[in-house]
């Protein structure tokens, strides 16, 4: 049941108790208390401990702070980064207690009472003293019909980092003992971790507020700018060469080169030039066996359950169009020191996971893989994603998020939250910002009241439509389930439609049903017939500067196919056709058909060797060309007719226009008659004729 944020706690834990330094990596070789012992006896020494710094007087942001500063700033203040806590109490809330509460709170940690001012253009943290901090608590009577309105208004709120404090509190009442507390943090303030410690401290204020005492707990070991300060001094310089950062970045200099600029995702429409950041969600739940059969996986491969749904997640994107190079983004708690646990802050830091997939690997050596990739990226996760896009420098665009456009988190929070609060029942309520940071965020948990899985995925709703994610979080769980029967099988053989998505594909969309010709045996010529009577004048060829009507199309033909007949074309005859691209190519095509014949097309510009052979295979009865191609169908031994030759030209033009008939020695024709005949390309060493019936060809067209 092991995950990495565990792992890294115990990791904290074991460098307090003992002084040594192990990694998370030596977690997973070694997961026993008398293998991790071992290691413990020869470990190095512990790194410099987190403790209260003295403050300068400018303090600067975090390295996670300082990208959403930025993010702030190059798109201006929007709800994108927006963390809401909405809790359904329902009783008799005291409202003076739950405002005295919520100051109480933000005194205790001094994340929730910065502001960011920007001073000779570098951002810098001012924690306001707790007098001037006091979160503001709005009290809002509304319909039960206008409750989720009045939610998504409240969720889009926009904070401007540099003068408001990054929390507000809204409390709706829908009735005397009804009520939604929404809790609204800025990302630069808090993160996924930090909503446990936030709601514990509440709670614990709001009980002592309401028997009249202040709250009493431990003080904090640290604040968040002790930790800002600890992170630049424990990492070092980027520039020095010699820092710990600074080799962390080679890694991922290593690690990252050539990564696609963007996967490929089964979008419903184009990326925008500028993304709207504009979103929805899809909440899925899958059953305990499921995620039981999941479980047994990861501890009989050495992984987490995490990884598991990883490597399943890459080979979904891989079998969509991905590509076999997937980079998939993922949060990690960047709590490495215990003296975090129970700090609100922004310590959360990105990682970028990549997978390959080429060679189509069974799962079992995916999963191999995404271990492998997963915890050297654990053991390099101190550099800051921001940083990491600047060494890397990919080309940047509004349209996506740069280095991965998919995200995978895992909610691994150690417990599931109590909301308990005196006279009070209280049950998490969901609420979204209506945004979207990511293409796709898979953010998923394991539930403890059900034994399963259970996620939301937040999607672009400018390039996804409901339905498409829909079916992604569908062909994910039919993966998973298929990987857990049969972890050896490889990812490209694994099932990834339902029955009726099957049916769709193979019944429904490939049902090409025509008219009902049944007892109606009509021509290629019939048919043309038809579209003459019907529009005789509309353009039916165009070449250059040339045209011909249907009219003129039909009576050329018909001049040219008495001619054939009397060079003896016919059912059962071919005749070839050595033309360059023209509208005499077009005429003596229809023309042959009208004699009941079946054309070869001859390309001049084939190896000699090449026509001359097709022209021995199929023995036609007569070459329709002209002179400028004499060279290369002269002496082959089939009669020549040069429409360009006057003699030729002559007896064309004597012919009559009027439609064939079996008085010009018109045979009658079947639809099993050969309508034209094409040669292959002789990548076996020789050309074969392909003979195409009259019928099937009247059948494509219809």
């Amino acid at each position: 049941g092991g995950h990495s944020l565990l792992a890294t706690r115990l990791v904290a834990r074991v460098r307090t108790a003992f002084g040594v330094e192990l990694g998370v990596r030596t977690l997973f070789d070694t997961p026993t208390v008398a293998g991790l012992a071992q290691q413990v006896g020869g470990a190095g020494a512990a790194r410099t401990a987190l403790v209260p710094a003295q403050r300068p007087e400018t303090v600067p942001l975090s390295f996670a702070q300082a990208r959403l500063w930025f993010l702030h700033r190059l798109e201006g203040p929007s709800p994108t980064y927006n963390m809401p806590l909405a809790l359904r109490l329902t009783g008799h809330v005291d409202i003076p207690a739950l405002e005295a509460a919520l100051a109480d709170v933000v005194a205790r940690h001094e994340s929730l009472r910065t502001v960011f001012p920007e001073v000779d253009g570098v951002p810098q943290q001012r924690i306001l003293p707790v007098r001037e901090a006091r979160p503001q608590l709005t009290v809002t009577p509304v319909d039960a019909s206008e409750l989720d309105t009045a939610l998504a208004t409240a969720a889009r709120h926009t904070f401007d980092l540099e003068t408001q404090i990054p929390v507000r509190a809204h409390l709706f009442t829908t009735g005397p003992d009804t009520h939604i507390l929404v809790i609204m943090v800025h990302h630069i303030a808090a993160d996924g971790w930090s909503l446990r410690p936030l709601w514990r401290d509440v709670s614990t204020a709001y009980r002592a507020r309401c028997a009249g005492r202040e709250p009493e707990w431990a003080e904090l070991p640290v604040q968040y700018a002790d930790y800002t300060l600890w992170q630049r001094d424990l990492l070092g310089d980027i520039e020095d060469p010699s820092s710990q950062i600074a080799a962390q970045v080679e890694y991922w200099k290593q690690t990252l080169a050539g990564l696609p600029d963007r996967i490929a995702l089964p979008t419903d429409r184009p990326y925008p030039p500028t993304a709207s950041y504009e979103g929805d969600t899809i909440s899925f739940a899958w059953p305990a066996d499921l995620h039981t059969r999941l479980e047994d996986l990861a501890r009989q491969s050495g992984t987490s359950l995490f990884m598991v749904i990883h490597a399943a997640l890459a080979a979904l994107l891989s079998r969509m169009g991905g590509g076999e190079d997937i980079a998939v983004g993922s949060p990690i708690a960047g709590r490495t020191d215990q003296a975090l646990d129970d700090l609100v802050g922004f310590f959360v830091n990105t990682l970028v996971l990549r997978t390959g997939t080429s060679g189509d690997p069974t799962f079992r050596q995916l999963l191999h893989h995404v271990r492998e990739r997963s915890l050297d990226a654990y053991a390099h996760q101190d550099v800051p994603f921001e940083h990491l896009v600047e060494t890397l420098n990919p080309v940047r665009s509004l349209a996506h998020q740069p280095l991965f456009q998919v995200m995978l988190a895992w909610q691994n929070t150690a417990a599931e939250s109590d909301y308990g609060m005196p006279g009070l029942e209280v049950r998490p309520h969901l609420l979204t910002t209506g945004t979207a940071r990511m293409d796709l965020l898979f953010s998923m948990a394991e539930t403890r009241a059900s034994h399963g899985v259970s996620g939301v995925v937040e999607f672009r709703s400018d390039i996804f439509d409901r339905s498409t994610v829909a079916s992604l979080v569908d062909r994910l769980e039919r993966l998973l389930d298929a990987v857990a029967t049969d972890p050896d099988r490889r990812i490209g053989t694994i099932d990834l439609l339902e029955p009726a998505e099957r049916e769709r594909l193979l019944v429904d969309w490939n049902t090409t049903p025509g008219p009902d010709t049944r007892g109606e045996a009509v021509s290629i010529p019939e048919l043309f017939a038809r579209q003459v009577e019907r529009v005789p004048e509309a353009t039916a060829v165009v070449f250059g500067d040339r045209t011909l009507t249907y009219a003129e199309l039909d009576a050329a033909s018909n001049r040219l196919a008495r001619l054939l007949i009397a060079e003896g074309a016919g059912p059962e005859r071919i005749i070839a056709l050595a033309l360059p691209r023209s509208i005499d190519m077009i005429v003596a095509v229809l023309a042959v058909l009208k004699t009941g014949a079946a054309y070869l097309p001859i390309d001049p510009e084939h190896p000699a060797q090449r026509v001359e052979f097709m022209l021995h295979d199929a023995a036609p009865t007569v070459v329709v060309s002209v002179s400028a191609l004499r060279d290369a169908i002269e002496g082959l031994g089939v009669p020549v007719l040069e429409l360009d030759h006057v003699e030729t030209r002559r007896q064309v033009t004597d012919r009559d226009t009027a439609p064939l008939s079996i008085t010009d020695g018109v045979q009658p024709s079947d639809p099993l008659n050969p309508a034209y005949v094409i040669y292959t390309s002789g990548s076996t060493g020789t050309p074969k004729a392909v003979v195409m019936s009259s019928g099937a060809v009247v059948n494509l067209l219809r």
